[in-house]
C-alpha cells in the first residue's frame, strides 16, 4: 500500500471570479491508493468565509462519492457561485480538502482565486438573533437587529420597525447607518409599552424590520413582542339591600316587578376578558333570577355592568322576610386576579298583609306570633368560627350576623351567654388570644380587626385596626406568646401585627403592621409551625401551599396536588405540644397529615405522614382541627358531617379507625370545627350554616397515643 493512500489532481491552480457574473468550475480526481474499498468527500475551505450554514458560495458534484475499489478513481466538479468573503476583491487561497472515513485519512491542495470587482448588488443580508420578546407595561426590551453588507462598494441603509406604535420606539422607529463592503454590524431598537393598562393590552404583536438601501432590493425579518398581563379585576355589587316591593309598586299585589341590583366589574388590568356571575347561598332557589347580559366584556382599564333581576312571590302575611344571596364572579381568562369575587346581597320580602293588620287581627293571632318570633338565644346567620377557652369551660363563636357570642360549656351541652360583641360587620373568625385567655380577636368581613376584652363589660371593642378597607379577613393566628397576631386577606397580602407595640392611631384606626407578605392567590388559613415559631404555614387558592419563614423573610413552597382557579386549601392546623405535625384540607375534600420537621430544618420535600379524601364524600372539607398533644383530629364540611380521627405516635390514622368516627350529621354544611382534651374526654364545637353552634362530648380512643 501506498505512503499515502489518498492523491489528488486538481484541474486549475489559478482561478477568476466575478461577483454577478458567471460561476466557475475546476475539476478534482481522487485516486484510492489503498488496499480496500473506500468512499471520498470533499470541502473547499476559504480563510474569513462566511459561517453561516445557510449561506452556501460553492455547490458539489457529487456531495460524497460511492466507495471505490483500490485503484480506482473519482472525480468532484466544484462551481464557484458567489465570493466566499462578502464584499472583499482581491486574491485567496483556496484549500481543497479531501477525506474518507473508511480510510481515517485526508490530503489538501491549495489553488488561488482571484475575485475581481462585482457587475451588480446583492441585498443586504438581515438577521434576529431572537425573534420571541416579551415586555410588561412601562418595562424597556432592547431587540438586536444584525445587518450584513455582502457588496464590494460602500452602502448607506435606513432600517425601520414596523408593526408596533412607533411611540413605543424610545429612539424612533427608523434608524440610518452606513455599511463598509462586507461590515456586519448590530444594531439596538429600544421598546417600552405604555404604564398604561388601556395602551398596552395584553396580546403578541407580530413585528417587522426592514432594510433598505439605494443600490438594492429591500430585505425584512419578522419577530413577536408579546406584552405580559398585569393588573386585576374588582367585583362590587350595588346596593347590597333590595326590598320587595320596590318603592312605587303595588303594594297589595303578591307577584310585584323583579328588583334590581347592579354589578360592577373594575378591569384595571391590561387583559381582554368576559365576566359571569355563578348565584349560590341558601336562599337562592327559593328566588327568580336573571342576569342581564349573562356574559359581560371586559376591555382594558373600562368598567363594565350587569344587571341581576331578582323576583319572589310575597307571602300573604307573616313577618319580612331575609334572603341572603351570594353572588360569586368567574372570569373567562384565569390570569387576571378577581378582588371581591364573592358578594353577600340581602333581599328582604315584605308581605302583602302589613303587620300592624295581621296585629288587628285578634290578640290570638298575636300570641301565637309572638309565641313564633320571640328572641331566640342564638345567631342568626350562618356561623363562621368557633373556638374554646384554655379550660374549656366556655366557648366563643362568630357569625355572619355581626355578632360575638359566649357559651358556657355544661356537661353534653351548651348554656347561651348572650351577646358579647356587635361587630358591625359579619365575623370571619375569631381567636382567644393564647396567654390568659383575656382578649378575643375577630377578623372582619370588611378587613378590620378587632381586639375584645373577654372579662370587662364593654360595649367596644379595647382597639380596632386595618391595613386596606374592605379587604376581607379570612383568618387570624397568634404566636404562642401572644405578642404578635397574624392575619390573612382575600387580597393575598398576610400581616403581622405587633400586639405590644404602638396602639392604632384613635383618628384612622390605622395600625402599621410590623411585616407583610404579598401573595398571588387569596389566603384562607394560617398555622404557626416548627418549634422556633418564626415560620408560618399559609394555604389558599390554587391549591396552594407555602411556609413563610419570617425571620429571614424567605418563602418555601410545599409541593401540593395541583388545582385551578376553584381550588382551595380551606384549613391548617399544627398540634401544641408538636409543632412539626400539621394537617391541611381542601376544598376537594383531601385531608392530610404532614410531618414538617425536614423541611423546615433543611431544604428538603415536607413529609406527608397520611392523606385521604374518604372521610366527606369528596364534598369540600371547611376545617380541620389537632388536639394539642397531636392524638386527634377533628374535620368538618359540606357534607355536613363532624368527623374525629384518632391518630397514633407518629401522626398518621390509627389502623383501627381508617374510617374515622362519625360524631354529628346535620342539613347544612359545617363551616368550622374546635377540639380539646378535658380528663379522659374528647370536647368538639362547631358552627354551621343553620346558624347552629354545637358541643360533641365522647370518650378518649385506646390507641396508645399521648
Amino acid at each position: 500500500m501506498a505512503d499515502n493512500p489518498i492523491s489528488i489532481k486538481v484541474s486549475a491552480q489559478v482561478l477568476k471570479f466575478r461577483p454577478g457574473g458567471p460561476p466557475v468550475s475546476f475539476e478534482v480526481t481522487v485516486d484510492n491508493d489503498s488496499d480496500r474499498f473506500a468512499s471520498f468527500q470533499l470541502e473547499v475551505v476559504a480563510a474569513g468565509a462566511d459561517s453561516t450554514p445557510s449561506f452556501r458560495w460553492y455547490t458539489l458534484s457529487p456531495e460524497v462519492s460511492s466507495k471505490k475499489p483500490p485503484g480506482d478513481s473519482t472525480k468532484f466538479l466544484v462551481t464557484i457561485t458567489d465570493s466566499p468573503v462578502p464584499g472583499f476583491a482581491g486574491m485567496m487561497n483556496l484549500t481543497v480538502r479531501v477525506f474518507s472515513l473508511e480510510l481515517r485519512d485526508e490530503e489538501r491542495q491549495v489553488l488561488r482565486l482571484y475575485v475581481q470587482e462585482g457587475t451588480g448588488s446583492k441585498p443586504l443580508k438581515i438577521d434576529l438573533p431572537v425573534r420571541k420578546f416579551q415586555a410588561a407595561p412601562g418595562e424597556q426590551v432592547e431587540i438586536p437587529v444584525r445587518l450584513l453588507n455582502p457588496n464590494q462598494q460602500t452602502t448607506d441603509v435606513i432600517l425601520s420597525f414596523l408593526g408596533v406604535e412607533s411611540s413605543w420606539l424610545l429612539k424612533g422607529a427608523e434608524q440610518r447607518l452606513q455599511l463598509e463592503p462586507g461590515e456586519q454590524t448590530e444594531v439596538i431598537f429600544s421598546c417600552q409599552p405604555p404604564d398604561a393598562i388601556a395602551l398596552s393590552p395584553c396580546q403578541i404583536y407580530p413585528f417587522t424590520i426592514e432594510a433598505t438601501h439605494h443600490k438594492g432590493t429591500v430585505v425584512r425579518d419578522q419577530g413577536t413582542l408579546e406584552v405580559l398581563p398585569i393588573g386585576y379585576v374588582d367585583f362590587s355589587c350595588t346596593p347590597q339591600q333590595q326590598t320587595i316591593p320596590a318603592k312605587g309598586s303595588k303594594r297589595f299585589r303578591r307577584r310585584t316587578e323583579p328588583v334590581t341590583y347592579e354589578l360592577q366589574f373594575e378591569n384595571a388590568s391590561n387583559l381582554c376578558s368576559t365576566a359571569s356571575v355563578q348565584i349560590q347561598g341558601k336562599d337562592w332557589q327559593k328566588c327568580n333570577l336573571e342576569v342581564i347580559p349573562p356574559e359581560t366584556e371586559l376591555r382594558p382599564g373600562e368598567t363594565s355592568k350587569a344587571l341581576l333581576l331578582v323576583s319572589k312571590p310575597r307571602p300573604r302575611w307573616g313577618i319580612r322576610e331575609k334572603l341572603l344571596l351570594e353572588v360569586t364572579a368567574i372570569l373567562s381568562d384565569r390570569r387576571l386576579d378577581l378582588r371581591n369575587d364573592s358578594q353577600t346581597l340581602e333581599l328582604r320580602v315584605l308581605p302583602v298583609i302589613p303587620l300592624a293588620l295581621q296585629v288587628l287581627g285578634g290578640l290570638l293571632l298575636l300570641l301565637l306570633l309572638f309565641l313564633l318570633f320571640r328572641p331566640f338565644e342564638g345567631h342568626t346567620a350562618a356561623v363562621s368560627s368557633v373556638r374554646f377557652n384554655g379550660l374549656a369551660d366556655r366557648v366563643i363563636s362568630g357569625s355572619a350576623d355581626q355578632t360575638i357570642r359566649r357559651w358556657n360549656v355544661q356537661g353534653n351541652r351548651l348554656k347561651p351567654m348572650g351577646v358579647f360583641a356587635r361587630t358591625g360587620k359579619a365575623v370571619r373568625v375569631v381567636r382567644f388570644k393564647p396567654v390568659n385567655n383575656d382578649i378575643v380577636a375577630a377578623g372582619l368581613e370588611n378587613g378590620e380587626i378587632q381586639l375584645w376584652d373577654v372579662l370587662g363589660n364593654r360595649k367596644e371593642p379595647l382597639e380596632f385596626f386595618f391595613n386596606e378597607r374592605d379587604d376581607r379577613v379570612l383568618d387570624l393566628e397568634f404566636t404562642k406568646d401572644s405578642r404578635y397576631l397574624f392575619s390573612s386577606h382575600g387580597s393575598g397580602l398576610i400581616l403581622a401585627w405587633d400586639l405590644e407595640g404602638e396602639a392604632s392611631n384613635s383618628l384612622t384606626n390605622s395600625k402599621s403592621p410590623l411585616a407583610k407578605l404579598k401573595s398571588d392567590f387569596a389566603v384562607y388559613d394560617l398555622a404557626v409551625v416548627g418549634t422556633g415559631g418564626t415560620n408560618l404555614a399559609i394555604g389558599g387558592r390554587y391549591n396552594r401551599l407555602v411556609v413563610w419563614d419570617i425571620k429571614s423573610n424567605k418563602i418555601r413552597r410545599v409541593p401540593y396536588r395541583q388545582g385551578d382557579q376553584n381550588s382551595y386549601i380551606q384549613s391548617l392546623a399544627v398540634a401544641g405540644d408538636k409543632p412539626n405535625l400539621m394537617a391541611t384540607a381542601d376544598n376537594q375534600g383531601n385531608i392530610t397529615l404532614w410531618d414538617m420537621r425536614q423541611c423546615l430544618a433543611k431544604d428538603t420535600q415536607c413529609e406527608i405522614l397520611d392523606e385521604w379524601s374518604t372521610g366527606h364524600g369528596g364534598k369540600p372539607v371547611r376545617s380541620v382541627n389537632l388536639s394539642k398533644d397531636g392524638c386527634y383530629l377533628a374535620s368538618a364540611g359540606d357534607d355536613g358531617r363532624e368527623m374525629l380521627w384518632p391518630l397514633t405516635m407518629d401522626g398518621a390514622r390509627d389502623l383501627k379507625f381508617l374510617n374515622g368516627r362519625k360524631l354529628d350529621q346535620v342539613p347544612t354544611k359545617i363551616n368550622d370545627v374546635n377540639l380539646i382534651l378535658r380528663g379522659d374526654d374528647i370536647l368538639v364545637v362547631s358552627g354551621s350554616d343553620d346558624h347552629g353552634v354545637r358541643l360533641r362530648r365522647v370518650e378518649k380512643s385506646n390507641t396508645g397515643c399521648k
